[in-house]
C-alpha cells in the first residue's frame, strides 16, 4: 500500500520535453524566461519563452544538418543562457544529452569520451583549454563547439555557436522542418547523466522524456509557484537537481530564471534580479545561517533577534504574520523579493530550516537521486516535517527494504521518474531493481504518516563489533551546527591493538569565526573549542556512537559540485 502526498495544487499533463515547450510557449509566450548579466551594461537582460523557443530551434535545426541526429552530444560549462538553449536543442529532436560537469579534469573529460563516445560537445569558452586537450585523443568526437569562438578552425572541427544559430535560422526560414518535425519518443534514453560519486566511480544513468515529465508533473502539485517567481540559477546544471527543479521546472510553470555569476555574487544577484526562490544545498543554507548569527553577534544585536524570533513565533499562534516587518533587515541583505528555499542533495539540520522559517520564508527539503529524475520525496507546502525528507510524491512507491529491530532498512522506490538503469552495467541493474524496486542505497525509516527519514548511505554505515550500526551523517548532523565547524566528516577507523571499531571526527574549522568571536585562531584555541564540541556531541549521542578520535584539517575536504564531501577519497587518504 503506498503511503505518500496526494496532489494539492493543479498541473498539466506534459509527455514529454518538447510538449513542455510548444505548451509552455502557449501559455507563456512573452513572459520572460532568461535573465542573464550583460558584459557590456553589468546588468540582467532578459529573454522571452518566445525568443527562447526560436533559439533552440535554429540551434536543433543547424546540429541536425550537421548530421548529429541520434548521436550523443555533451554539453558543458557554466550555468548560462547558451547551456539551457543547448541542452534543450539536442533532446528535442537531435539525439541524446550527455551533461558534463565543468569542473572534471582533463582525464575526466576524456573517460566520459571514452565511455559514451559523444559525435559532438558543446562548451564554454571557459573551459576552452580543457577541451582543446581533451581535443588532441578524441579523434571520435566529430565537432567541438564553442559557446564563444568567434573564430572557427581551418579543419573544420571547432566552429561557433553563434555560426550555428544563425544557419539554423537561414535553414528555418528556407523551408527545413528536420528539427522540427523530428519524431519524439518519450520512453527511449535521451538523457545521460553520470553521478557525482561521492563513494565510488561515477555511474551513467539513463533517463528518457517521461522519466523527467513525470517528474515535473508530480513535483509542482505539492508547492505553489507562481507565474510571477523569479529562480536563481546557483547550483551546477550538469546536475539533476538543479537541471530539472531549477531549470525545466520554473519554465513548465512559466516562472524566470536568473543566472547567478558566481557563489560570491549570490546576494547582490539576488538583488538585481528580483529572486524570489533558491535551490541550494544545506552548506549554503547553513552558511547563510552561521553568517546571519555572526553578523548579529558582531553587532551586538543577537539577543534582540531572538527576542524577536519569540515574538513573532508567539504572535503567529494568535494568527498575526509580523515577521517580514520584524526581520526586514535580513530580507533587505538577501534581495528584498525571496520567498522561498529549498534544500536538497543531503539532509539538512532542522534548526536551519526552522529558522528561515521563523523568519516568514518557506522553507522546504525534498530528497532524489541522479537515478530517480531525481526527485521522490518532497515537504509540500501544507505538510511538512524539518527533520523528515518528506514524502512520496504523487505516482510514487516508497518503501524501507528490509527494516531492522529500528525500523531502519533501504529505502526503495518504483514510479515514472525511475530510470532505466546504468550504461553498460547489466550486473549492477539486475542488483540494483531486485523486487521490482530500484534500490537506492540510502537508508532510513517510514513514520507511519509516511514520512521518510534518511540516516545515511548505505555504503557508510560503521558496523561495531557486536553488530550495531550507525550512521555517519546523523553525527555530521550534529557537528555541522557549530559555528566553529565548516565542514566534518565521521568515518570508522580500525584500532591496530584492539580491533575495534574507533569513531573517529575530521573537521575542517572555520577559522573566521574564530577570529569574529575570539580576534584569534590559534591551534591550542581550536583545538580546545572542538574538543569542547566533542564532548557536546557525545552528551546526545548513545555509547556505541560516541565520537573516540578527533583530526583537525588544515584545507577543505574533497567535494562533488553539489558541495557533497567524497567520501571514497577522503577516507584512502587517512
Amino acid at each position: 500500500m503506498r503511503i505518500g502526498f496526494d496532489p494539492i495544487h493543479e498541473n498539466r499533463p506534459i509527455t514529454d520535453l518538447r510538449d513542455l515547450l510548444y505548451s509552455g510557449l502557449e501559455l507563456y509566450g512573452d513572459n520572460p524566461l532568461f535573465l542573464e548579466k550583460s558584459k557590456e551594461t553589468g546588468k540582467y537582460e532578459t529573454v522571452t519563452y518566445r525568443n527562447y523557443v526560436k533559439e533552440v530551434e535554429y540551434l536543433g535545426t543547424a546540429l541536425v544538418d550537421l548530421g548529429l541526429s541520434d548521436e550523443l552530444i555533451g554539453v558543458m560549462g557554466e550555468n548560462r543562457y547558451k547551456w539551457v538553449t543547448s541542452y534543450l536543442a539536442v533532446v528535442n529532436g537531435v539525439g541524446t544529452v550527455v551533461p558534463i560537469d565543468k569542473e572534471l579534469p582533463v582525464n575526466e573529460i576524456m573517460n566520459i569520451i571514452e565511455r559514451c563516445s559523444p559525435a559532438a560537445i558543446l562548451f564554454s569558452g571557459k573551459k576552452k583549454e580543457q577541451i582543446e586537450e581533451a581535443a588532441k585523443s578524441a579523434p571520435g568526437v566529430k565537432y567541438f563547439i564553442g559557446m564563444d569562438i568567434a573564430k572557427e578552425d581551418e579543419e573544420g572541427r571547432f566552429i561557433s555557436y553563434d555560426a550555428l544559430i544563425e544557419k539554423g535560422r537561414a535553414l528555418q526560414e528556407g523551408g527545413d522542418t528536420r528539427y522540427t518535425k523530428a519524431v519524439i519518443d518519450p520512453m527511449a534514453t535521451k538523457i545521460l547523466l553520470f553521478t557525482s560519486a561521492t563513494t565510488s566511480k561515477s555511474k551513467a544513468a539513463k533517463l528518457s522524456h517521461h522519466n523527467l515529465a513525470s517528474n515535473l508533473m508530480s513535483m509542482v502539485t505539492l508547492i505553489q509557484l507562481h507565474e510571477s517567481d523569479t529562480f536563481l540559477s546557483v547550483l551546477p546544471l550538469h546536475h539533476t537537481y538543479e537541471c530539472t527543479c531549477g531549470f525545466l521546472c520554473p519554465m513548465y510553470m512559466g516562472c524566470s530564471v536568473a543566472f547567478c555569476e558566481g557563489l560570491k555574487y549570490i546576494v547582490d544577484n539576488m538583488k538585481d534580479s528580483g529572486t524570489t526562490i533558491m535551490l541550494g544545498v544545506p552548506l549554503l543554507f547553513e552558511n547563510m545561517y552561521k553568517k546571519l548569527w555572526k553578523k548579529a553577534e558582531a553587532a551586538g544585536s543577537a539577543k534582540k533577534m531572538r527576542t524577536a524570533l519569540k515574538i513573532s513565533n508567539f504572535l503567529m499562534k494568535l494568527g498575526i504574520d509580523v515577521r517580514r516587518k520584524l526581520f526586514k533587515t535580513i530580507y533587505d541583505g538577501l534581495g528584498g523579493s525571496i520567498r522561498m528555499f529549498i534544500s536538497g542533495a543531503a539532509a539538512i539540520s532542522p534548526e536551519v530550516a526552522e529558522f528561515f522559517r521563523n523568519i516568514g520564508l518557506d522553507f522546504f527539503q525534498g530528497y532524489g537521486l541522479t537515478e530517480c529524475s531525481p526527485i521522490i520525496a518532497l515537504n509540500s507546502d501544507t505538510d511538512f516535517v524539518d527533520s523528515a525528507a518528506g514524502k512520496a510524491i504523487p505516482g510514487v512507491e516508497i518503501q524501507i527494504w528490509e527494516p531492522n529491530e529500528e525500523g531502519i532498512g533501504e529505502i526503495v522506490a518504483k514510479g515514472p521518474n525511475i530510470f532505466e538503469g546504468y550504461l553498460d552495467e547489466p550486473e549492477l541493474n539486475k542488483e540494483i531493481f531486485e523486487g521490482g524496486y530500484f534500490h537506492t542505497g540510502d537508508m532510513g525509516y517510514m513514520d507511519k504518516k509516511g514520512f521518510i527519514y534518511i540516516t545515511g548511505r548505505k555504503k557508510c554505515v560503521i558496523v561495531t563489533q557486536n553488530g550495531k550500526n550507525i550512521y555517519p551523517e546523523e553525527i555530521e548532523l550534529l557537528v555541522n551546527t557549530s559555528p566553529y565547524v565548516a565542514e566534518s566528516m565521521v568515518f570508522g577507523r580500525i584500532e591496530e591493538n584492539s580491533r575495534e571499531e574507533v569513531i573517529t571526527l575530521s573537521v575542517f574549522p572555520d577559522l573566521e569565526a574564530f577570529d569574529a568571536e575570539f580576534k584569534e585562531r590559534s591551534p591550542e584555541l581550536v583545538e580546545s573549542k572542538l574538543r569542547e564540541l566533542v564532548r557536546d556531541v557525545n552528551s546526545r549521542l548513545i555509547d556505541y556512537k560516541k565520537i573516540k578520535d578527533l583530526i583537525i584539517r588544515n584545507e577543505p575536504f574533497v567535494k562533488t559540485t553539489t558541495s557533497k564531501i567524497k567520501r571514497y577519497v577522503e577516507e584512502n587518504k587517512l
